[in-house]
């Protein structure tokens, strides 16, 4: 259900405001808008045509079980991308205004369609696919710098093809209000808050080694002692986002599916990957420590 809303909510903001006004905002769906400028071809039938290489090298890379619910996710906007064309002339007018408001418009929609599959643990291949996968071959480069370098080169060919400057501005607009909404809804409006997963499990080496290998989360090792068995063991302790929480579970059902398992809501999560320590925070409360002394 949620990836159905959201291949609808994702498919009105292409086939309503990005494509009719010329706007390609990265991806393999900006990609295939470009495209279907050139020679027509329907733009959700041309996006799961060309995630298809994508897929079997994810396939390949991460096996069928990590890339199931991103094919799915991925069929199913291509296909309401290409129905809602069928809808769009009947009920559902192109806006054709101000480029401005189609572009802020377009990138509200796309970012909720986005994220109704992101809190489900899918993805919608494309970029985040490419970069994941490219990321094992650079791990020295981040998750963010890798899909922007995908969604610039997407970008600068609309340009090329549109000829117009203003389409690329455009689609980095777009870009950016889709990346906020997704972070409003997937983390709250506080970017710190996430939620915070304790693990107890006898195969916490390889549930440990996937989560920093495949979500890319770090993983702290706690000593522990039972307290009816009596044995020496230890608990993993992971702090992530909060759409993260499916694909964490997801890794610890495929190691052990008897693992206990306890998830907290983390009200603030303040250092690498989350929020960042406010210097200034930090300077008033050695001065307010000063003073103490």
């Amino acid at each position: 259900m949620f990836f159905i809303i959201g291949g609808a909510l994702y498919a009105a903001s292409v086939r309503i405001f990005t494509a009719p006004n010329q706007i390609a905002p990265g991806g393999v769906t900006g990609l295939s808008t470009v495209i279907n400028y050139l020679i027509g071809v329907p733009i959700g039938t041309l996006s799961f045509l060309l995630n298809i290489p994508i897929f079997v090298w994810a396939v390949i890379a991460l096996g069928f079980k990590t890339v199931a619910k991103t094919i799915a996710a991925t069929f199913l906007m291509s296909a309401a991308i290409d129905l809602f064309s069928l809808l769009v002339p009947g009920t559902f007018s192109p806006y054709m205004g101000n480029p401005l408001l189609a572009a802020i418009c377009g990138g509200l929609l796309e970012g909720a369609g986005l994220s109704m599959v992101f809190l489900r643990g899918g993805t919608t291949g494309g970029s985040d696919m490419v970069a994941r996968l490219l990321g094992a071959r650079v791990p020295h480069i981040s998750m963010g710098k890798l899909i922007f370098a995908v969604d610039c080169v997407v970008i600068l060919i609309s340009a090329f093809v549109y000829r117009s400057l203003e389409s690329a501005l455009y689609a980095g607009i777009t870009i950016f209000i889709s990346s906020r909404v997704i972070d409003a809804i997937l983390y709250g409006t506080d970017a710190g808050t996430g939620k915070f997963i304790l693990i107890i499990s006898e195969k916490n080496e390889e549930i440990a080694r996937d989560i920093l290998g495949n979500i890319e989360r770090g993983v702290t090792r706690l000593q522990a002692k039972g307290g009816y068995s009596g044995r020496n063991g230890e608990v993993l302790l992971c702090a992530v986002r909060r759409y993260e929480v499916a694909r964490v579970k997801e890794i610890i059902h495929a190691h052990d599916p008897a693992a206990f398992v306890i998830v907290g809501e983390a009200g603030e999560i303040r250092g690498e990957g989350f929020r960042r320590i406010n210097a200034a925070a930090k300077g008033r409360k050695k001065k307010s420590t000063r003073a103490k002394r």
